[in-house]
């Protein structure tokens, strides 16, 4: 089936977050170190950031690197920051030559200045781009995002900037990383596995959740359109009836 000649383009989720899973696993069916699968995955990267700009994809965030990715070993991790900043080197040509605006979300000032610095170059030349944003995911955590929110409001309201009977979502809302972001209409997992690992945990309280036991590496446009196909053909109720949507 030629799942995106099948997609209605007039239906298309605003906003695809996706957690790239499965590089080690990867690597280790194929006799591979680690890092090869690392290397591989953005490939993965590119061919899913053309196809979402491709079709007419408002947002598409990844989930690059999480909080908790730092308890990894250092070489893994040195790895995952050396092939940050070459692939960012690397894809600003295929981001200017698509029109997209790169975005990052986190706890940024963690990264290693290297990282952060290019990361910044990239982020400025792209930002009049407006045919998609890419947000990358960087030195993330759901939870931790939340507590800053919380502390910056709890701020607010002990300097009187607001009130407490005045916080309500769009207060939240306004103090998370992705406040300029709409909520998160389908969230991919590759791999197999069926979990959120600290994703996102606010913004996708409403959205479709896909799992394929597709590894990262071999994840193509083809993998893409087919959950983009399956989101379509879902019934989303946001807590009515079927009778109330009909």
């Amino acid at each position: 089936m030629n799942y995106k000649d099948n997609i209605d383009l007039k239906k298309l989720p605003k906003h695809i977050a996706i957690i790239m899973d499965g590089n080690g696993r990867w690597a280790r069916k194929k006799g591979f170190l680690r890092a090869a699968g690392h290397e591989e995955g953005t490939t993965a990267v590119r061919d899913v950031v053309e196809a979402s700009a491709e079709i007419g994809i408002e947002h598409l965030t990844l989930y690059a690197f999480s909080t908790e990715n730092w308890n990894r070993p250092k070489l893994e991790v040195d790895t995952l920051m050396r092939l940050l900043v070459s692939s960012l080197k690397k894809e600003i040509k295929t981001l200017q030559k698509n029109n997209i605006r790169l975005n990052a979300i986190g706890n940024l000032k963690t990264l290693p200045k290297k990282v952060f610095r290019e990361l910044n170059e990239v982020i400025e030349k792209t930002r009049t781009n407006d045919r998609m944003v890419l947000n990358l995911a960087l030195s993330y955590g759901s939870r931790e995002e939340l507590t800053s929110a919380i502390r910056e409001i709890s701020l607010k309201v002990k300097n009187n900037e607001i009130t407490a009977d005045a916080i309500d979502e769009s207060v939240i809302n306004q103090h998370l990383y992705t406040r300029n972001f709409p909520e998160v209409d389908l969230l991919i997992r590759t791999s197999g596995e069926q979990r959120i690992s600290n994703f996102l945990l606010w913004q996708i309280a409403y959205a479709e959740l896909y799992f394929t036991k597709t590894l990262w590496p071999d994840f193509r446009k083809e993998n893409l359109f087919e959950a983009i196909y399956n989101y379509q053909n879902r019934e989303r109720r946001f807590g009515k009836t079927s009778e109330q949507l009909s």
